[in-house]
C-alpha cells in the first residue's frame, strides 16, 4: 500500500500510456484520414489522460459501431411489400433524367446507399417559419382520423409545445394511435405533463436517455430530425422544432426558417424511417400493417427522395447528396445554413465550382444562437471568398434554415446542417427534390433573405483582429463537439 501511495502518479501514467498506445494502434489499423488520424495520436501521447478522454468523446468511428439494428422493421413484410411499391419504372426513370440531366447521378448514389426510393407522386408545399408551420400543422392535427407520429429533437412544453401537445391529449382522447419520440438533450417537458400524456394514452419515449453513469458515450449521439406523419398521408420535415424560439410572434428576436408539408408517396419513406427509430427507443416489436400506408390520391408530380443519415447507415448519405449535386451543378448553388463547420470535401467542392465561373452563394447568420459554433463559421469564409464564393451574413435576425439549391432543377430542405455533427453523429433527415417549381420557390426565399443581408468582402473580412482569428481558429478545432 505504501508503495502504491508514493507512486500513484506514475501509475496512473503508466495506466494511461498502455490504453493510449492500444488506441494509437487501433487508430492505425482503422486507417483513417491521415491527419485526422495524427491529430488523435498527438493528442493521446502529449496530453496525458486528456487526450484519451477527447478520443474516447470524440474519435470513435461511428458509422463502424451500428448503434441500433433497423432489421426488424425492415424485415418485415409489409415494410418489404412498400418498398416494392414504391420502385419506379425505366419509364419514370427516364421521365426524371430528362429533366434533370446530370442532377440524376444523385437518384442513384441515395438509392445505392440506403434504398431511399425516388417518388414521383408527391405534392410539397414550402413552409416559411414556424409561425406558418404550426397554424398549418396544427390545422392537420385536429383533422387526424387514426394516428399520428412525431420525432423531434425539441420539444419544450413552453406556449406552443404546450398547445401542440394539448391537441394531441384530445386526439388520443378520441381514441387515435399517439406516438412522439424526443431527443433526450435537446428536448425538455415538465414532469407534469409528461404524467398528462401517459395518463391521455399517447406513447411517449426519450431517444438514447443520457444518464450520469453511461452519458459519455451517448451525448454525441442525437437524433435531430424533425419528424411528423398523420395518418400515413401528410408528412412534414424541415427546420422548425417544437420551441418558443421558433415562433416570431413571441419573440423579439426574428427567427427564420423553413419546413416543408408533403402528401404522397414519399410520406411511405418517411413513415418507415419513424418506425426505425420508434422500434428501437420503444424496445417494442411493433407489427406493422397496411393501416399505416394507406393509398393516396395525389395528383402532382414531384420527384423526391427521403435522404436519412446517422452513425447506423453505412454511408453519409445527406452529405454525399449534397457533395454530388454541387460537384455536377452547371450554373449556379445557393446554400442557406445556420452552422457552417463543414468537412474538406464540400469546402473543396464549392472552391472548385466557383473557380469555374460558377455562381456560387452561401447565406449564414451574422450573429448565431451559439458564440462557438459563429466563431467556428467565420473560421471558414475567408477560403470561400478566395475562390471567388459570394458569403452573405443574414442580419435581420437568426437564420435557422437548411436549405439548398442547385440549377433551378434540384433541391434539399431538412434537419442537415453544413457541419461535422449533422454530416458525421448526429441522426438527420432531408428531402431531396427534383422539380423547378420548388426550386424556384426556395430561390425566391433565397433572394428574399438576400435583402437581409450583408455581404462580405474578401480584403475587408482579411482585416479582422488577430484575436478574433485566433479565437476562430480555437473554435474551429471545437467543430466535432459543437
Amino acid at each position: 500500500m505504501d508503495f502504491l501511495k508514493n507512486h500513484t502518479w506514475q501509475i496512473l501514467i503508466i495506466l494511461n500510456y498502455t490504453v493510449a498506445l492500444s488506441a494509437v494502434v487501433t487508430i492505425l489499423l482503422k486507417k483513417v484520414n491521415p491527419t485526422k488520424a495524427l491529430s488523435y495520436i498527438i493528442g493521446l501521447l502529449a496530453l496525458p489522460f486528456i487526450g484519451l478522454l477527447i478520443y474516447y468523446l470524440f474519435g470513435q468511428e461511428y458509422r463502424k459501431n451500428k448503434i441500433f439494428s433497423r432489421k426488424h422493421v425492415l424485415n418485415q413484410s409489409i415494410i418489404k411489400k412498400i418498398q416494392k411499391e414504391l420502385e419506379l419504372d425505366s419509364e419514370d426513370i427516364n421521365e426524371v433524367d430528362d429533366v434533370l440531366e446530370q442532377k440524376s447521378k444523385v437518384i442513384p448514389l441515395l438509392y445505392n446507399n440506403e434504398n431511399s426510393k425516388l417518388t414521383i407522386r408527391n405534392e410539397v408545399k414550402l413552409i416559411k417559419n414556424g409561425d406558418e408551420k404550426f397554424k398549418i400543422l396544427f390545422k392537420d392535427l385536429k383533422e387526424a382520423q387514426y394516428h399520428i407520429h412525431l420525432e423531434y429533437f425539441v420539444i419544450k412544453d413552453d406556449k406552443i409545445g404546450t398547445e401542440l401537445l394539448n391537441i394531441l391529449c384530445d386526439k388520443a382522447k378520441d381514441g387515435l394511435e399517439i406516438r412522439i419520440v424526443i431527443d433526450d438533450v435537446g428536448s425538455s417537458i415538465s414532469s407534469k405533463m409528461k404524467r398528462k400524456l401517459k395518463d391521455c394514452g399517447i406513447e411517449m419515449h426519450p431517444f438514447m436517455p443520457v444518464r450520469f453513469s453511461n452519458s459519455t458515450g451517448k451525448m454525441n449521439y442525437r437524433d435531430h430530425r424533425k419528424i411528423v406523419v398523420i395518418d400515413g398521408k401528410i408528412g412534414y420535415v424541415g427546420g422548425v422544432n417544437v420551441s418558443d424560439n421558433y415562433i416570431n410572434a413571441y419573440n423579439d428576436r426574428y427567427w427564420r426558417d423553413t419546413h416543408i408539408r408533403l402528401t404522397g408517396e414519399a410520406v411511405k419513406p418517411l413513415q418507415i424511417l419513424f418506425f426505425t427509430t420508434w422500434d428501437f427507443v420503444s424496445g417494442d416489436e411493433l407489427e406493422i400493417s397496411k393501416t399505416y400506408f394507406p393509398e393516396h390520391n395525389c395528383k402532382d408530380n414531384v420527384p423526391l427522395q427521403i435522404a436519412a443519415s446517422g452513425p447506423d447507415t453505412d454511408w453519409s448519405n445527406v452529405m454525399e447528396a449534397i457533395f454530388v449535386a454541387i460537384t455536377n451543378a452547371e450554373d449556379h448553388v445557393y446554400i442557406t445554413t445556420p452552422y457552417f463547420i463543414p468537412n474538406s470535401e464540400i469546402v473543396t467542392a464549392l472552391q472548385v465550382l466557383a473557380r469555374s465561373n460558377k455562381d456560387v452563394k452561401v447565406i449564414v447568420p451574422k450573429k448565431s444562437d451559439s458564440w462557438i459554433a459563429e466563431y467556428a463559421t467565420n473560421s471558414y469564409l475567408e477560403m470561400l471568398l478566395e475562390a471567388g464564393v459570394e458569403v452573405y451574413q443574414y442580419t435581420k435576425g437568426f437564420i435557422h434554415a437548411k436549405t439548398m439549391v442547385v440549377d433551378g432543377v434540384f433541391s434539399s430542405v431538412g434537419t442537415t446542417n453544413m457541419d461535422y455533427r449533422s454530416f458525421n453523429i448526429n441522426f438527420e433527415v432531408n428531402a431531396l427534390i427534383y422539380d423547378e417549381t420548388i426550386s424556384s420557390e426556395l430561390t425566391e426565399f433565397f433572394n428574399d433573405d438576400l435583402k437581409h443581408s450583408e455581404k462580405l468582402e474578401l480584403e475587408s473580412w482579411k482585416n479582422r483582429s488577430k484575436r478574433t482569428k485566433l479565437v476562430e481558429a480555437v473554435a474551429r478545432l471545437m467543430a466535432p463537439i459543437l
